[in-house]
């Protein structure tokens, strides 16, 4: 098998999974069956839930648009750590009312690769609290 960067193999699924066109199917060939997400503290075990969860999450961001501000590796690639924003407009992101208020989403999200590639876990955190307190103030 040949050694990919971890940075590549993170950003590749950036590319395909987050960014448009979003291919969720994608998800198949990046990460491993028993994929580990843990996001604000949850824990999303096995493949098939990691594509349910980024199927929802989606759906709950009209227009999304992902970007990676910066990404960097350890000394053999198996842990990679990036710096994301994501736009798009509220369409019930939290559980508040799909009134289509712009939302700005900024996150860090450290990823573990095996030698070949896959994507074996992701521990991701955002600035999720401040969002709902934008998005709710609004509704007040």
């Amino acid at each position: 098998m040949t050694k990919r960067s971890g940075v590549d193999a993170v950003h590749n699924f950036w590319a395909h999974v987050w960014q448009a066109p979003q291919d969720y199917d994608a998800i198949d060939d990046l990460v491993v069956e028993d994929f580990v997400l843990i996001s604000g503290g949850k824990r999303i075990e096995s493949r098939a839930r990691f594509k349910e969860w980024v199927q929802g999450f989606s759906a709950v961001i009209d227009n999304l648009d992902f970007k990676v501000i910066e990404s960097f590796e350890n000394h053999d690639g198996s842990r990679v750590a990036s710096i994301f924003s994501l736009t798009g407009n509220n369409n019930g992101v939290f559980g508040t009312a799909p009134d289509g208020a712009p939302l700005e989403m900024f996150g860090t999200a450290v990823w573990e690769v095996r030698e070949d590639g896959m994507l074996l876990s992701n521990r991701v955190e955002r600035n999720a609290l401040e969002v709902y307190q934008q998005l709710t103030a609004r509704a007040r």
